[in-house]
């Protein structure tokens, strides 16, 4: 199970997060996100951040030419896309050997269907809890909704995954599943994230 530790900004929490080894690191590049990181990644940021971490941008609805920049200057490994771009949006990246996570809101009449014209152009998809704030709601959406995916696409599950969801996240059976996404219920504030109970969160993750 791999895991991703999203909406990250401080530095010193960010050096006591890679030692607990986190598979993706997302930092947010929306500017109406209380998890901003600005348009660049702090220089002092990025020579802590070990090649084995992946660095994930954040996107919504980014202009095109806009993301292309600070994908190249923010030396990231994928961009996640989290607002209403579309599949010709993610083939112009494909084009350009730009990884994607492609990001959906699941609510209770979400159709999956919606998700197959991704598929050619997209690495992963995210799955998230609906919402208009594009993430970061602490709020879960309901796990068994998973079922009803049947696409060849591997996922990342996010959306108020918590310090106490471990087992039951051990417990999930999907053949695509890829990695979990956490963010807000690991914060003390947002943007600084409460490395102790990442710690023992993860320890459970992995063992």
């Amino acid at each position: 199970m791999k895991i991703k530790v999203c909406g990250l900004r401080d530095l010193l929490n960010i050096e006591e997060l890679v030692k607990l080894k986190p598979d993706y690191i997302g930092f947010i590049f929306y500017s109406k996100s209380k998890r901003y990181i600005g348009t660049e990644i702090p220089p002092d940021i990025q020579t802590i951040i070990p090649s084995s971490v992946q660095k994930v941008g954040v996107f919504v609805d980014e202009p095109f030419s806009a993301l292309v920049e600070k994908y190249s200057s923010n030396a990231l490994d994928l961009v996640q896309l989290h607002g209403k771009e579309l599949p010709d949006y993610c083939e112009k990246l494909k084009k350009l050997n730009i990884p994607v996570i492609k990001a959906f809101g699941i609510s209770g009449d979400f159709d999956f269907e919606t998700v197959k014209d991704f598929e050619p152009y997209c690495d992963y998809y995210l799955f998230d809890t609906a919402a208009d704030s594009h993430g970061g709601t602490g709020i879960k959406f309901e796990w068994k909704k998973l079922d009803q995916y049947t696409g060849n696409k591997p996922f990342f599950l996010s959306g108020g995954i918590q310090s106490g969801d471990a087992g039951e996240i051990r417990g999930l059976v999907h053949n695509q599943l890829h990695a979990i996404d956490i963010n807000s219920r690991f914060e003390l504030v947002p943007g600084l994230k409460d490395i102790p109970k990442l710690k023992s969160f993860i320890k459970q993750i992995r063992e």
